[in-house]
This record gives C-alpha cells, sequence and structure tokens, in this order.
C-alpha cells in the first residue's frame, strides 16, 4: 500500500475531509426503471464522484486550503481520483492506495426531471477506519473545519471528530446515507446536515410529524446545529435555545441534481474556514447548491467562488 503527499501541510490545510471516493457510472433515462425491467439510456458518462471528494473540491473552489483523509484501490478509477485533486490543489498526503482493492463506484441514474437514484459500492473506501485519522493527528488538530459523510465508516469519522474537538476546529456531518448515528458521534458534531428524508429516518417515526419536531429531537442528542437542506425550498437553520432560520431556495433551471447536497456542505466549510458566521455560510452555501443543480454532474456543476458571490450579488 502507499500514500502520496502533495505541498499542503498542517500549518496551511484549514479544512479537512474524511472523504469517500468513487467513479460515477452515469445514465440518463427517461424515468426510474421498475424491477425486472430493461430501459434504453440515451447517454452515458463515467465521472469523479463520492460524496466526501464531492464536498472537497466544492471546499477547494470555494477558496479553502483542503486536506484528504481517504482510502483508494491502486487503479484506473482511484488514478482518476489523484488526478482530481491534484487538479484542485487538493492535499493527498493522507490518501492511501492499495493494491489488490477496488476503488469505490457509484452506478447512477439521471431522469429527464434532473432527479437520481444512485446505488454506492465503497470498495477500499470500506477499510478506511480510525487508524487513518490517527496518523492524520497534526492535520485535524491545526485545521479549523473537519467534515465527513456517512459514505466512510463510522471509526474514521469518530476518531477524526475527536481530534478536531482536542484543536477547537468546527466538526460538520452529511449524514447521507442515512444511518443510525452513535451518541458520541452526534455529541461531536457542531453542524448536521441532512435533508428532508435524511432527517426523518435519523429522528425516528416517532419524530416525523414534521421537520421542526425532528430537528429539535437531534439537537436534545447533542448535535450543536442542525442544517436541514430542502432542494428547491432552500434550508432551514435550527440551533438550541434560538429560533429556526430559513432561507428560500432560487429558481434555476435543473440539469440535474448530483452533487448538490455535497456543493452545499464542502462551501458550508470552506465559509466556516474563512470565518463566516453559520448564518452567513448558510447563505454561500444555499447558492452554490443552486448553481450546481444547473450543470450535468458532481464535480462539473461545482462553482467557484466568484460564481457564487455573482449569484448572491
Amino acid at each position: 500500500m502507499t500514500s502520496d503527499s502533495s505541498a499542503t501541510s498542517r500549518e496551511t490545510a484549514n479544512v479537512v475531509c474524511v472523504a469517500s471516493w468513487n467513479a460515477d457510472l452515469v445514465s440518463h433515462v427517461a424515468r426510474p426503471i421498475a424491477r425486472g425491467e430493461t430501459l434504453m439510456a440515451r447517454a452515458f458518462d463515467i465521472s469523479p464522484g463520492g460524496k466526501g471528494s464531492n464536498a472537497a473540491v466544492a471546499a477547494a473552489r470555494q477558496g479553502a486550503r483542503v486536506a484528504l483523509i481517504a482510502r483508494i484501490g491502486d487503479d484506473d478509477f482511484g488514478r482518476m481520483g489523484m488526478d482530481l485533486w491534484n487538479a484542485e490543489g487538493i492535499a493527498t498526503a493522507h490518501v492511501e492506495r492499495v493494491a489488490g482493492e477496488r476503488s469505490g463506484v457509484a452506478q447512477v441514474l439521471v431522469y429527464d426531471d434532473g432527479d437520481n437514484s444512485i446505488a454506492v459500492y465503497p470498495g477500499a473506501g470500506a477499510g478506511l477506519g480510525a487508524r487513518h485519522a490517527q496518523a492524520a493527528t497534526e492535520l485535524l488538530t491545526h485545521c479549523r473545519v473537519v467534515m465527513a459523510s456517512c459514505e466512510v465508516p463510522v471509526e474514521a469519522t469518530l476518531q477524526a471528530f475527536r481530534l478536531a474537538r482536542q484543536g477547537n476546529a468546527i466538526t460538520v456531518l452529511n449524514p447521507a446515507p442515512a444511518r443510525p448515528l452513535p451518541e458520541e458521534l452526534q455529541a461531536l458534531t457542531d453542524v448536521l446536515t441532512p435533508n428532508e428524508s435524511e432527517l426523518y429516518q435519523l429522528a425516528g417515526p416517532a419524530h416525523s410529524e414534521s421537520i421542526d419536531a425532528a430537528a429539535m429531537q437531534l439537537l436534545a442528542r447533542g448535535t450543536r446545529a442542525v442544517l436541514v437542506t430542502l432542494g428547491a425550498a432552500g434550508c432551514r437553520l435550527y440551533q438550541p435555545g434560538l429560533p429556526p432560520v430559513e432561507l428560500a431556495g432560487r429558481r434555476m433551471p435543473v440539469a440535474d441534481t448530483i452533487g448538490a447536497g455535497d456543493t452545499f456542505t464542502g462551501t458550508l466549510a470552506a465559509a466556516l474556514a474563512r470565518g463566516e458566521s453559520l448564518q452567513a455560510a448558510m447563505q454561500w452555501a444555499n447558492a452554490a447548491a443552486a448553481l450546481s443543480v444547473t450543470r450535468h454532474g458532481a464535480v462539473s456543476g461545482i462553482p467557484t467562488t466568484a460564481e457564487v458571490a455573482a449569484l448572491l450579488g
């Protein structure tokens, strides 16, 4: 197994991402496919993906100095990831490349209305663990924001967030795909960024009567802030003892919605890393996600700082 290094060191990285990586195999079809049905696709592409990688690229394009903690296969798809991160200026000293294992793959179906369905095989990423976070202690205790998603093993995120808390970094967790979260992880999370469906799954059926009730339940479990993404309807921020803060969505022509949530999370992390308040950061994230849906693909749709600033006016 090997790892790669880049110029960004622990002194200069201000956002660290515990990252999933996969190659997206994207087929464009008219509608969802029924069980046992074959449907002809009108287009196909292979592009970079993985919630962690997408969020890291979004943060980098918003001006953050980003470093990754990840595990990939020493294969063509793994090399695709390395090429992407190097091109985006993302540090890869803590990306482990493993011979004999496949990199992750996501099979993505994009429908004519812009919505999508995704099946993810994590590949080498399934082996990411606490030891990888521990090896990156210097990064994690000297940065400003640490982010992760539920596409990586929880042990890696837990250790990364423990170390982030030691260094007073802000922790951001995108709980996708939704799954039960350990109590310790919830208590170590400063900002949780679920979409509406994930929010209800995390809160449980007893708290699914409203977004407000579900978010308050997650706050009661120790999370410091819950920032719910609502697609075209915008987003809503919940913090203990404060009224919810709602931000309206923007009317945009939709090409596809792949990576919109990752763009939101990565942009939020970058804004927090440069010292924006949480409410200001959510405005940047909301605008960046809106821009991302106007273009095809997860990475190709991620906007730059200048583009987001122009939309914010």
